[in-house]
């Protein structure tokens, strides 16, 4: 693949991922999340990570897909969201969750979320945070999205959770202006295996720690308030109908929701599913 004359030199931040690395770490005990996932694998190329494990959620738990390339990949809404060979993780994981109630997966989004921010954190220094419900920025641009898709509920609710994270995307390999990546944030660590394994580690660890408290979303709830940039922010939420709905965003209630006051009069609007969008101060 010819090099990127905006990409940096040496170590190669496009090399391929480190599978034996990954696997060691994450699967067979080496590291901190040893136990947590049974399987991972690592694709040149596919449509889509979320979508290979869906097909395969009936057989699987703990599974972990990572694809150098991804052709066919889906955000929330449908909308597309594909890739550029070796630039991005790309990840998706088939999880098994007996003992949560359905109204609780909701939550799912937000966990990953703060997962994903905290490697980031961990790894590059970069300041990420959290716009609601599973957006990750950095200075208003969007850095890495989530999708987490149900893939059955019953007889134990089942969900594959994929995460796109841009790493050396240059401006002009952008997918849309409002997007950015950790090298245009200014991440002096590019190393997309260090990323994958901060990344999943910080999920396995989210996971564990909600399994250890009954199943209980709300014992990451501050977490998620802390790392969440819409929370004092004017907004415009755009419901479920086409309705807007505008004002300051005031907090995450315990399912997850956003909860917004509406300019004027009236009552807080707890707001399960909308686009939001970040505006200006009045």
């Amino acid at each position: 693949m010819p090099r990127n004359p905006e990409l940096p030199n040496d170590p190669d931040p496009r090399s391929p991922l480190d599978v034996s690395r990954l696997r060691k770490v994450l699967v067979d005990g080496a590291g901190s999340s040893a136990g947590f996932y049974e399987r991972l694998d690592v694709v040149d190329e596919t449509g889509s990570t979320n979508a290979d494990l869906l097909a395969e959620a009936a057989s699987g738990d703990r599974r972990v897909l990572l694809a150098e390339f991804q052709s066919g990949g889906r955000g929330r809404h449908s909308r597309a969201w594909n890739g550029i060979p070796g630039a991005q993780v790309i990840v998706s994981v088939l999880l098994k969750l007996p003992g949560v109630a359905l109204p609780d997966l909701g939550w799912l989004p937000l966990l990953t979320g703060i997962a994903t921010v905290d490697a980031i954190h961990q790894v590059t220094g970069v300041p990420a945070e959290l716009k609601w419900p599973n957006d990750v920025l950095v200075d208003g641009r969007k850095l890495a999205g989530i999708l987490v898709e149900v893939a059955s509920t019953a007889p134990v609710p089942t969900v594959v959770v994929g995460v796109g994270l841009n790493v050396t995307l240059t401006e002009d390999e952008l997918p849309v202006p409002t997007a950015t990546s950790l090298l245009l944030a200014g991440a002096g660590e590019l190393d997309r295996t260090r990323l994958a394994e901060a990344l999943l580690t910080s999920f396995g660890e989210r996971i564990r720690q909600w399994e250890r408290h009954g199943w209980d979303p709300t014992v990451a709830a501050d977490a998620y308030r802390d790392r969440c940039s819409t929370i004092g922010r004017r907004v415009r939420a755009i419901l479920p109908g086409d309705t807007e709905l505008h004002g300051v965003a005031v907090n995450i209630d315990e399912q997850g929701r956003i909860v917004i006051q509406p300019d004027g009069e009236g009552e807080p609007v707890a707001v399960a599913a909308g686009d939001i969008t970040h505006l200006r101060p009045v």
